[in-house]
């Protein structure tokens, strides 16, 4: 679709490029640019997919903060950053969202080096508060007591303990913050925990809402000193919370105001409330609540599915889903299936994910055990400790977590898990490059940081055979912690639900013979060497494949193999070079006093920007040409 067409019948739209001209309209047009925002999503996201429902459900809210914030002065810290797509059309961006998270494109996230109203990078959730009171206690420090800084969270993100560290940290320094909290009652799936009840609760107090709106009304139709108004409304407000409920908010207890819940898609009550809000000092929070998927039908009814569609039309909302009858399966189902088998079997298993069930599949074992399977959130810190509790408790834990957002889990790997050998699986989903989402979304970082941590057996399937060999080796045996990292997508056996083969710890597998160059290869990319192996073969080179099933511990015996036969190795793995496979390869030879020339094939010491898959193993000659050409270049250094 043109970029014209989509401004066709809008009147608004095309006429702001950046929040200044938003400003200039008046306040009774806001409802129409709403409206227009989000008929130009709806139009674009269909051809042009990202993050859909969580950035129909900020429009009102987006268009309100840079109508009343003097921005990029005041700064917008956005948690997550997947809903602040009106974000990036009111700041300069509208001309480019058609290359939305495509190769040197805008990103589907914000990022300071993209735009100067990006204040802070987003991606991961739960960093929003820290990073704005950061921020805004800088600028008080500065003496910029005007700036404004406002932090927006939604209630999934604030299940994260990062986000409650910030929170309590507020009232003890010297800030304006103010906390938007997006309530939708949804994270990708719906969201878990007390906290969300406690939200839920204060809700729906329609009495104590009511009560509430109509003190802050008639102290504003009053206009007394903005401190008196604040602190009688605190205190009034708090007095009438204790009758009812005899508890503060969590916010409250915390020293944080807290204003709302307020209607998040009453456009004209949001730039009046955030302007009341702008003239008080100190930290408060605003509650707003909001739709996910507001406006289009098809994405309210089912938020989940609707978090990221794909291409659909606009007009029916049927999504344009190919045909994968034909295909092998997601390795997500593969484990999420699977897990149900071993579950079956060993009534100790259980099933943790921070907040992914369906994105990992767990949903499958919360249908089958509801009792045995567990979102605890978005906390993989905690994800991975409570796994920890269950296993030394006598259960056998398959904690699920994405493999960037592990990361966020070092510390609880290391100190709850290794340190006392627990039996356990960790299995790191979306290993590798995972594309459009880009450098806070790649899993490239996790067989470096595993294999040096002690007491830790590290794998990566290369089919979908191998995750389930993997899964019910763990099962069967008490073999410590067993991680097991796989990409995200398709693998490569239409038959992947394969008879069990007991596999050995550590040992990998000679797949194709050969003399004049060798292979090493881990994990789903060593699908791909197979290919290359073939081309070769058609030029008169004969190549030889290992791809070793597991980083750690690393098969020696046949290292000793490839080091006493081989001159020529090429390296070949989808993660940074640094410390990973290729590397420890390398390091094996040099040690053992083999000389091969060893070439790496992975990620270069550099954060992977955002596109396809495809264009970035080009352009890291990770995919089949690239690995080609450094193989025929090791071939010729040679001779």
């Amino acid at each position: 679709m043109k970029q014209e067409d989509k401004f066709k019948q809008k009147k608004l739209l095309p006429n702001i490029s950046l929040p200044e001209d938003l400003r200039r309209l008046g306040i009774e047009q806001l409802g129409e640019l709403c409206s227009e925002v989000r008929d130009f999503l709806i139009q674009t996201l269909s051809q042009h997919p990202g993050h859909f429902a969580s950035s129909l459900s900020t429009v009102e809210l987006t268009v309100a903060m840079h109508y009343v914030f003097h921005t990029p002065e005041d700064k917008i810290v956005w948690d997550v950053g997947h809903q602040a797509y009106t974000h990036k059309l009111l700041t300069g961006r509208k001309e480019l969202f058609d290359t939305l998270r495509q190769y040197g494109g805008l990103s589907g996230f914000p990022h300071p080096k993209e735009s100067p109203f990006d204040a802070f990078i987003s991606g991961h959730a739960s960093n929003s508060i820290s990073a704005a009171l950061g921020i805004s206690t800088a600028l008080q420090i500065e003496g910029k007591t005007d700036r404004k800084v406002i932090a927006v969270i939604g209630d999934g993100a604030l299940t994260g303990g990062l986000a409650f560290e910030g929170l309590n940290n507020i009232s003890t320094t010297n800030n304006n913050l103010l906390v938007v909290l997006n309530d939708n009652e949804m994270a990708i799936d719906e969201n878990v925990g007390g906290l969300s009840k406690c939200l839920l609760k204060i809700t729906t107090g329609k009495f104590y809402n009511k009560m509430r709106w109509l003190l802050y009304t008639l102290l504003r139709k009053r206009k007394p000193k903005k401190n008196y108004k604040s602190g009688v409304l605190t205190r009034l407000t708090n007095s009438l919370k204790s009758l009812l409920s005899g508890s503060h908010t969590i916010f409250e207890g915390l020293n944080v105001r807290y204003f709302g819940p307020v209607d998040g898609h009453d456009v004209m009550g949001l730039v009046k409330v955030l302007s009341d809000l702008k003239r008080l000092d100190g930290p408060k929070v605003l509650h707003i609540k909001t739709i996910k998927g507001k406006g289009f039908s098809k994405a309210e009814e089912n938020p989940t599915l609707w978090h990221a569609p794909g291409r659909f039309n606009p007009e029916t909302g049927e999504r344009l889903v190919k045909d994968d009858k034909d295909m092998p399966p997601l390795f997500q189902e593969v484990f999420g299936k699977t897990l149900v088998e071993l579950a079956e079997e060993n009534e100790k298993i259980v099933g943790i994910t921070p907040a992914m069930p369906t994105g990992c599949s767990m949903n499958y074992l919360f249908e089958k055990y509801p009792l045995r399977a567990f979102d605890v959130g978005i906390a993989e810190g905690h994800a991975v400790t409570f796994s920890a509790g269950m296993s030394i408790a006598g259960l056998l834990p398959y904690c699920n977590i994405y493999s960037s957002f592990a990361q966020r889990s070092f510390d609880q790997i290391i100190h709850d898990v290794a340190l006392q050998n627990l039996r356990m699986v960790l299995c790191l989903d979306r290993a590798g490059i995972v594309g459009e989402d880009g450098a806070t979304h790649h899993g490239i970082f996790d067989l470096p940081y595993l294999s040096m941590i002690p007491n830790l057996i590290v794998s990566a399937p290369m089919n979908e055979w191998d995750l389930r060999n993997l899964m019910y080796l763990a099962s069967r045996k008490d073999i410590g912690t067993l991680t097991i990292r796989y990409p995200r997508g398709r693998g490569s056996k239409k038959d992947w639900h394969n008879e069990i083969e007991e596999i050995a710890i550590g040992k990998g597998r000679m797949l194709q013979e050969g003399r004049d160059i060798a292979f090493i290869s881990i994990g789903f990319i060593g699908n791909v060497v197979e290919e290359v192996v073939k081309e070769l073969s058609l030029r008169g080179v004969s190549s030889a494949h290992y791809n070793l099933l597991f980083l750690k511990p690393l098969d020696e015996e046949l290292l000793n193999q490839i080091g006493e036969k081989f001159s020529k190795v090429v390296t070949v793995e989808d993660g940074v070079i640094i410390g990973g496979m290729g590397e420890q390869v390398a390091d094996f030879f040099l040690k053992n006093g083999y000389s091969p020339k060893v070439r790496h094939v992975g990620v270069p010491n550099c954060f992977v920007e955002h596109g396809s898959i495809a264009e970035l193993h080009h352009k890291y000659k990770m995919d089949k040409e690239g690995i080609l050409e450094i193989a025929l270049e090791c071939l010729g250094e040679m001779g």
